[in-house]
């Protein structure tokens, strides 16, 4: 099989990320339960007719792709595969609302359209002129994990060469009070610095648009490897450090040969032991990272995590924001990623410098 490389990058999140010139060298800090993205000028990307009609997500997506494409010196791909949780839920919130307001008579259908999970893969399609492969994934807190597999297994086995994807979630007030509701975003404002010393349970929610062009042939400004990708809907704590090792095994690698492990903590003291048994077990004389204090947390936050092991790669640097303990590495060769969301959906992913 063929290997498979990250050839370009492109990232709208809740830290100034679309400017892949630099790397969280100025972080923004937040005190809250509930951020958004910073906006780049759409205006830049996006002609402002076309922008106005299109949702929040949707303009993240657009935009993130046209980096991710720049940056890897393409203008078209082969496939664009996406991966979402909630799809472009302002809209369907819109639609919901208008019809209960006006009792089911006289709706509009733009904001209908417009609240299709896969709408952001085919205005980019549209956009970019790509007839080929176009599929979202919605499988919740792995939905990007489930598009990376898919375009790591065509890429390995040579049906396409060129492969755009991404993970894509918006914040809609309606879900995120629901959310609120049963507890899965915190009850109180938390600075983001201090997330993992907040104990108490639930998360700061969030959103964000993260896109990579994979492709099975090495470029000289390649990120990284993909070396494979792995999930488990569900798993104990007892076995995941044996997960781990087999994942590790199947890929003729075992723990020692992980220079760099990176963890989804968001501060849930119900779900952060998953990344406890590691960092305090296996992976105790690893250097150890962290990401989503910078994102927050939605549905496809992995994807920000797989931006920061392709940026740690590339730059071979380690922002003293993302560290999680005080081990470092004279170089980054191996990265580890692991996340988990509420104890369900649990994936890991194996990187290797070019």
């Amino acid at each position: 099989m063929k290997k498979v490389y990250i050839n370009g990058v492109g990232s709208i999140s809740t830290q100034r990320t679309f400017d892949n010139k630099a790397f969280l060298e100025e972080v923004i800090v937040y005190e809250d339960n509930v951020i958004t993205v910073v906006d780049p000028n759409y205006k830049d990307y996006i002609p402002p007719a076309a922008a106005r009609r299109m949702a929040k997500g949707i303009k993240m997506g657009m935009v993130a792709s046209k980096i991710a494409l720049a940056d890897s010196g393409l203008e078209n791909v082969d496939a664009v595969i996406t991966g979402t949780g909630l799809g472009c839920t302002i809209d369907s919130e819109k639609f919901l609302g208008k019809l209960i307001d006006n009792k089911e008579e006289y709706l509009t259908p733009t904001s209908f359209i417009q609240s299709t999970h896969n709408t952001v893969a085919g205005q980019i399609a549209l956009g970019l002129g790509c007839k080929g492969y176009n599929f979202t994934y919605v499988h919740a807190s792995i939905s990007f994990e489930s598009a990376l597999l898919d375009a790591l297994s065509q890429l390995q086995n040579d049906e396409e060469n060129n492969i755009l994807i991404g993970g894509i979630d918006e914040s809609g007030e309606q879900t995120i009070k629901i959310h609120k509701l049963i507890h899965h975003v915190k009850k109180e404002a938390v600075k983001s610095t201090e997330l993992l010393n907040s104990g108490t349970e639930g998360a700061i929610f969030s959103e964000g648009a993260n896109f990579f062009v994979l492709s099975n042939k090495k470029q000289q400004n390649s990120y990284a490897e993909i070396i494979a990708t792995e999930t488990f809907n569900t798993l104990s704590k007892e076995n995941l450090p044996l997960a781990i090792t087999s994942f590790l095994k199947e890929n003729k690698m075992d723990i020692a040969d992980i220079d760099t492990l990176i963890l989804g903590n968001n501060g849930d003291i119900s779900y952060d032991p998953y990344y406890h048994i590691l960092s305090e077990g296996s992976f105790k004389n690893t250097q150890q990272l962290y990401y989503k204090h910078l994102c927050g947390e939605f549905f496809t936050a992995t994807s920000f995590g797989f931006w920061l092991a392709s940026k740690l790669l590339k730059t071979q640097t380690v922002p003293e924001v993302v560290k999680l303990n005080d081990l470092n590495n004279n170089g980054i060769g191996t990265v580890l990623l692991y996340n988990q969301y509420r104890g369900e959906n649990h994936s890991f992913t194996l990187f290797q410098k070019c």
